[in-house]
């Protein structure tokens, strides 16, 4: 038995199926944990497809184009950056507790302990990937994935996959600015989960000032440094709870930006 596929049905298929996958695919490149080192490039792509499969029937329609045209690959492009961005967004999150891990490790003098991030292939300071670790168990315990793909779901009707010359095919130039200024959201909260620790150690340093310039006999590098550490490790094993509460309130203004932007 021989199929035949005309250009009708190949045309048929690319907008059903390929463009959905191409947004959903960008989408889990990016995000935290899944797209990640840790995860191989086939367990994503085959993630993208059981997603894809699962969405297709409850999607709206989509426009017919020609599967060889280059608009339909223009679209296919379109809807990968798509995804790719509001992955991007997601990931921000993670981010904000590497660098607040980074700001604590490097004023306790922990940040020496330095060893390679498996997940993102580059060098982070101890307690930067424990924070990463920590924040990503509380991601899946929170059912962070399954809001994520429910928001995903919910793109496809607020941002409908069009014609690239119909209006909403791609975001508009304010939701592209909210997202570069999204930076500044991240840096503002890695402070605020380091200022504890960073004020605590202020308040060290600003002591051991005073009692070298009382006794200026007493050796403050060979006494300082364990002593600042100490009270780092200390700190920041009470404020661990702090931090555990402050991610979920995190991650909630992420999932009400995201739904802003789509």
């Amino acid at each position: 038995m021989i199929v035949e596929l005309d250009a009708a049905v190949i045309s048929g298929w690319v907008s059903r199926y390929v463009w959905p996958f191409a947004r959903i695919s960008g989408f889990l490149m990016v995000i935290t944990l899944i797209g990640t080192r840790l995860v191989p490039q086939r367990v994503r792509l085959v993630l993208a497809l059981l997603v894809t499969w699962v969405l297709v029937p409850i999607l709206p329609p989509m426009p017919i184009i020609e599967g060889l045209n280059l608009e339909a690959w223009l679209i296919t492009a379109q809807q990968f950056f798509i995804g790719a961005l509001l992955g991007l967004v997601v990931n921000l999150l993670a981010q904000v507790f590497i660098l607040a891990g980074q700001l604590m490790a490097m004023q306790t003098g922990l940040g020496m302990a330095i060893i390679v991030d498996p997940s993102n292939g580059v060098s982070v300071a101890v307690v930067a990937q424990w924070f990463l670790m920590m924040v990503n168990i509380l991601f899946i315990t929170l059912n962070g994935h399954l809001v994520l793909i429910e928001v995903l779901a919910d793109s496809f009707f607020s941002m409908p996959i069009v014609s690239l010359n119909e209006q909403g095919a791609f975001f508009s130039s304010n939701a592209l600015w909210r997202m570069a200024t999204w930076g500044n959201w991240m840096f503002a909260a890695a402070i605020v989960i380091a200022l504890p620790v960073l004020t605590a150690l202020l308040i060290v340093n600003f002591t051991f000032g005073v009692m070298t310039r009382s006794a200026p006999q007493l050796n403050i590098f060979a006494l300082g440094f364990p002593f600042t550490m100490l009270v780092g490790l200390i700190i920041i094993w009470i404020s661990i709870a702090r931090v555990a509460e402050g991610y979920q309130t995190l991650m909630l203004e992420t999932f009400y930006f995201l739904r802003s932007l789509i």
